[in-house]
């Protein structure tokens, strides 16, 4: 069986490289508008799986994955914020603070139709920021694709007092340690790739 990444995100496919030399992306076409009440655990575990289902019909025997994140704060749940005013804005409001990112993940087997679906969280207590810092940090890092502005795998780990997670590639947008057990779970042996 193939492995399709449901993402067309590059540090999902940068992080799936480490564990799996070949596979196929395909972005998927969902609404990723949260439901009433929907808490954030639930939503990005609803939204890992539709992405992988939103691509199975044109991968009939593969193992799909599908993932989603946001960031929790205090006041509610922070998306990607797509602009430099976003970007700034959401840094102002997690300043100082203690923010806990979800990261779901799905492994869909389109030949059987099983489903695993997953969600790990990382604890992130972010600096006292001051405004020159923010705004220098988005000008250089351009964080507008990622969760609460904040990319850690770049120079946002800079801005970050600390950090505690099971895994710590879930903060990059695909949790690894998770992905090996459940492909592992399928029948896929990512050590005994050639």
């Amino acid at each position: 069986m193939h492995v399709v990444l449901a993402s067309t995100s590059p540090y999902r496919r940068q992080l799936l490289r480490r564990i799996c030399s070949e596979f196929v992306i395909d972005a998927p076409e969902i609404d990723e508008t949260p439901h009433e009440a929907e808490s954030a655990h639930a939503l990005v575990a609803r939204l890992a799986e539709a992405k992988a289902r939103a691509v199975a019909t044109r991968h009939p025997s593969a193992l799909i994955i599908g993932s989603d994140q946001v960031a929790l704060t205090a006041t509610g749940i922070l998306n990607k914020p797509l602009s430099d005013s976003n970007a700034i804005r959401q840094l102002q409001a997690i300043s100082d603070t203690t923010v806990t990112f979800y990261t779901g993940v799905c492994v869909l087997n389109s030949k059987n139709a099983r489903c695993q679906v997953a969600v790990e969280t990382t604890e992130v207590t972010f600096r006292d920021l001051s405004d020159a810092t923010i705004r220098s940090y988005v000008a250089r890092d351009r964080p507008y694709d990622c969760a609460g502005a904040f990319k850690a795998e770049g120079l946002g780990i800079a801005l970050v007092r600390q950090l505690t997670a099971d895994d710590p590639t879930s903060l990059i947008g695909l949790p690894l340690i998770r992905l090996v057990t459940m492909l592992t779970a399928e029948g896929f042996d990512v050590l005994g790739q050639v």
